[in-house]
């Protein structure tokens, strides 16, 4: 969802701009993704998953 065309029902200004508390809280509300996961733990996830099948392959094989 997007709030380009949203009109604050309180200033009557478009919610993008930000105009005013209730313009910026519902744009806030708009935007606000949650918390999101930094590269790096997903790096470091992929790395351990990758050694995790390489160990298994190699047991497998012996």
């Amino acid at each position: 969802m997007s709030c380009e065309h949203l009109i604050c029902a309180r200033c009557s200004g478009p919610v993008v701009e930000g105009r005013c508390p209730t313009c910026r809280a519902a744009r806030a509300e708009v935007h606000d993704h949650g918390p999101s996961v930094p590269p790096s733990v997903v790096l470091i996830a992929l790395v351990l998953a990758f050694a995790l099948a390489f160990a298994l392959a190699l047991q497998h094989l012996s």
